[in-house]
């Protein structure tokens, strides 16, 4: 029986969730271009990306 849409989208949600916990994980010890790296990894990850960038202060110069 085929998945449903509703259980895709709360399969994404639940991937996005684990994969950002493990980036912010990385992003206490990382250093100035892995902070960048991860960065360009979460804005690809989400289309909320921008905003979790924001949040997170991975902008500052």
């Amino acid at each position: 029986m085929p998945i449903s849409e509703r259980r895709k989208e709360i399969k994404r949600r639940r991937h996005r969730r684990k994969k950002l916990t493990q980036l912010s994980k990385r992003l206490q010890k990382a250093t100035v271009s892995e902070r960048t790296m991860i960065t360009e990894k979460i804005r690809q990850l989400t289309p909320g990306g921008e905003v979790i960038v924001a949040n997170w202060e991975l902008e500052r110069r």
